[in-house]
């Protein structure tokens, strides 16, 4: 089938704060076959960059837009898939932003190839059988100590057994009241539970600061430590990795093509590797990612902290990695992100959640919410408009 349209819905919150998440707005990707069938992807980015790189005028041979390489293409199989993505990364070599944009097509490519041919996206990346993984409730810290416990305590008490708490000043103040914060999560959370700590790069390459906190995360059983330095300073993580006896490091989500990925794997002696199907490239090099982690003894994680259509899409990659069993999982995103999709991924009754057994990614798109929460996007060059798009089409 011949890919006829790319269309992209820009979605937002009545106000967008300074918080530290990306649950806040979106952007939507509808990819269109000339056989009638769509596919649906969410880029993890900036929507509005993340536009333009699709319809930028081309600055020369190898800046062009992402639309260059997709548009009019064949899809018949996952290497034409494959195919396109090099095209991509050939033709919009020096177009920071085409990583991000594209990431949101590739995953609506799976979608669409998926529903064409009645197979789950984790089908058609190689997988015989998808299965379970244990979610964790991914939130944010709380402003004090007794705050913290009850975010904690509420996700426990939603049948969480594992939770992962960051941002929100940890690592900016002094180690002591991390601390705090600590031994507040550990409590809510039970001596059983899983839990996890998110620093957001806070120390950027400071390893001696990073290193005042190993002691507290040790103490209160933190199984790992994601994100202390930014998301390519591979010696710091090595050499705060080194320095751990309990405590391990994560990193990953901020890796805009899988070199990045295993670079932190080979370099940065990380021992959890966190990927974003809407920022590394899509479903494909996630995959990719997923097959070396394996063989470099590494855990592999989904990264997700929006919506239930990008939450499917990071299954997709490890679905048949039995061994590999944890997965993030959007505990609090705001109302947009709950109301995007028609469906969502629940834990089953032994608490497990599984990439769909349905085609494509298995998720409904709501067009709703497109008309409820859509943001008219105009793009204009030279006075030609290259770009028009809004929430009226679905009112």
């Amino acid at each position: 089938m011949r890919i006829d349209a790319v269309d992209f819905f820009y979605l937002s919150m009545p106000e967008v704060t300074l918080e530290a998440d990306g649950s806040q707005d979106a952007l939507l990707v509808r990819v269109a076959g000339d056989n009638g069938v769509v596919g649906w992807g969410e880029c993890e980015a900036s929507p509005l960059t993340s536009i333009a790189a699709f319809v930028t005028p081309r600055s020369h041979g190898v800046c062009r837009p992402v639309a260059d390489s997709v548009l009019g293409e064949t899809i018949d199989g996952p290497e034409d898939i494959t195919r396109i993505t090099a095209q991509v990364q050939r033709n919009s070599m020096d177009l920071l932003q085409a990583a991000h944009t594209f990431s949101g097509v590739e995953m609506a490519l799976w979608d669409l190839l998926g529903r064409t041919r009645e197979q789950p996206a984790w089908s058609l990346l190689g997988y015989a059988s998808s299965h379970g993984k244990q979610p964790y409730a991914s939130m944010l810290f709380g402003e004090t100590p007794e705050e913290t416990r009850v975010n904690v305590l509420s996700a426990v008490e939603r049948g969480f057994r594992a939770v992962k708490v960051g941002w929100e000043g940890f690592g900016a103040g002094h180690a002591a009241s991390d601390a705090d914060h600590l031994a507040a999560a550990r409590e809510g959370l039970g001596d059983d539970g899983v839990l996890l700590v998110d620093a957001g790069q806070i120390w950027i390459e400071d390893v001696a600061a990073a290193s005042e906190r190993i002691e507290s995360l040790e103490q209160n059983h933190v199984t790992w430590l994601e994100e202390p330095f930014l998301a390519d300073s591979y010696k710091a993580y090595a050499q705060l990795a080194a320095r751990g006896r309990t405590l391990r490091l994560a990193g990953g989500e901020g890796a805009h093509n899988a070199r990045m990925a295993l670079n932190l794997i080979d370099y940065g002696r990380i021992g959890y590797v966190q990927i974003d199907c809407g920022r590394i490239g899509g479903l494909g090099p996630a995959k990719q990612v997923a097959d070396y982690a394996v063989g470099a003894g590494v855990v592999y994680v989904n990264h997700t902290f929006t919506s239930h259509l990008a939450l499917s899409a990071s299954l997709q990659p490890f679905a048949g990695l039995e061994n590999h069993r944890i997965c993030e999982y959007p505990a609090e995103p705001k109302q947009l992100a709950i109301d995007m999709t028609v469906n969502a991924l629940r834990p089953d009754q032994n608490g497990l959640v599984f990439a769909p057994d349905a085609p494509g990614l298995g998720i409904e798109v709501s067009t709703a919410a497109i008309a409820t929460y859509g943001v008219p996007v105009r793009i204009e060059v030279g006075g030609a408009e290259v770009f028009s798009s809004g929430p009226s089409v679905f009112a």
